[in-house]
């Protein structure tokens, strides 16, 4: 599908669910950001680091704690710690998991309390306790029998943001699509141990400081990708992968035929990916329809916007229990489908299976 009909969807969306909103268009592009999180977020489970994500966790910049960003999923280091018998109850809460976990002395409960499941809604990532060195979160079995507690390092090994900006009536792209782009590379930039640095040339050195010295390797994508497939753990110490996903061809163009914007987030983002109109709308299309296997998907969608809401249940950190279900077949039995949605962008001539072998390298290395 083209980029038009991706902007026809978005039309179709502000004149039916988003009709009662002060700005429907602007509501509808809101919820496609919600979408293509929602995608990045059932990818990651599929590919099997369900229990080494947190969301939205503040992820501190490299050498410099006082700074910290949101991003959207940041990968971590885990180790079960147990698992419960799932209470009979409609509502499970963070200080119920935390009496009945038995965690190890060092772990303290958080302080605000955070809701697994409430009124049908999962909580993904749910943070109950912490220490000095780790968290722990709670995640549902996959058939929800069943509560895990996995101990999460906090120091992350890779991160994941999503970057979608709306078109505006009469404009050719987003007005803040060059800020989201600038917004999005700083981050990636200054999260890792190992820096970026543009040759004369045009080439791309990985330059790591070690003992107050500086050591730089010629090609930062060879140096990364070796580093990882090698187990080196002296190269790879508080090295963070960083990877992005892009959508939306009006924005920012294609794999081929890339703007200032999507250049910017190429040289910044170790893997860069964009999610095809052609995926997006293969999404939505399952979901706006009435299709009974996607039902609940729907339900949770339309319930989520509906005029008189009380609660969000269709985004990547609240999710229907039900369209959780759904979501969740639907991309294992379909991963292969789903990974060609997705061009790779940077580094160049790789495959999304590639992405994957990395992350599932990296989080069993003991950095």
């Amino acid at each position: 599908m083209s980029y038009q009909s991706i902007d026809k969807m978005q039309n179709l969306l502000s004149q039916t669910v988003f009709s009662h909103t002060d700005s429907p268009k602007k509501a509808a592009g809101r919820a496609l950001g919600t979408m293509v999180e929602i995608i990045g977020f059932y990818l990651i489970k599929a590919w099997g680091h369900e229990y080494e994500i947190a969301i939205e966790r503040p992820l501190p910049e490299y050498a410099n704690q006082d700074i910290t960003h949101n991003v959207e999923f940041t990968f971590h280091r885990s180790k079960l710690l147990g698992k419960f018998e799932t209470p009979k109850s409609p509502t499970i809460t963070s200080t119920q998991i935390f009496n009945n976990a038995n965690l190890p002395e060092e772990f303290q409960r958080c302080a605000t309390t955070r809701y697994l499941i409430r009124d049908a809604a999962i909580k993904n990532s749910c943070t109950i306790a912490y220490s000095d060195t780790s968290f722990c979160n709670a995640y549902f079995s996959a058939d929800k029998k069943s509560i895990l507690l996995y101990e999460l390092s906090s120091t992350p090994f890779a991160m994941f943001e999503c970057k979608r900006v709306g078109i505006e009536e009469g404009n050719k792209k987003g007005p803040q699509t060059i800020e989201k782009a600038k917004q999005g590379s700083y981050v990636a930039r200054m999260v890792s141990a190992i820096q970026r640095v543009r040759m004369s040339d045009g080439k791309i050195a990985g330059v790591v400081e070690r003992h107050g010295k500086l050591e730089c390797f010629d090609d930062y994508d060879v140096l990364i990708e070796k580093a990882i497939l090698g187990h080196d753990v002296k190269k790879l110490a508080n090295f963070i992968l960083t990877i992005g996903i892009v959508s939306n061809h009006g924005n920012w163009f294609t794999s081929s035929d890339q703007n200032k914007e999507l250049k910017v987030l190429a040289q910044s983002y170790d893997w860069l990916l964009f999610l095809s109109d052609n995926g997006l709308a293969s999404f939505i299309h399952k979901i706006i329809n009435d299709d009974n296997t996607f039902q609940a998907v729907k339900v949770a969608f339309e319930k989520s916007y509906e005029k008189d809401k009380k609660t969000n249940r269709f985004t990547k950190t609240i999710m229907d229990s039900k369209a959780d279900d759904v979501l969740t077949k639907y991309f294992l039995d379909n991963l292969t489908e789903i990974e060609s949605w997705f061009n790779v962008i940077a580094p160049k001539n790789k495959n999304i299976k590639t992405l994957n072998s990395m992350l599932i390298e990296l989080s069993r290395l003991e950095a």
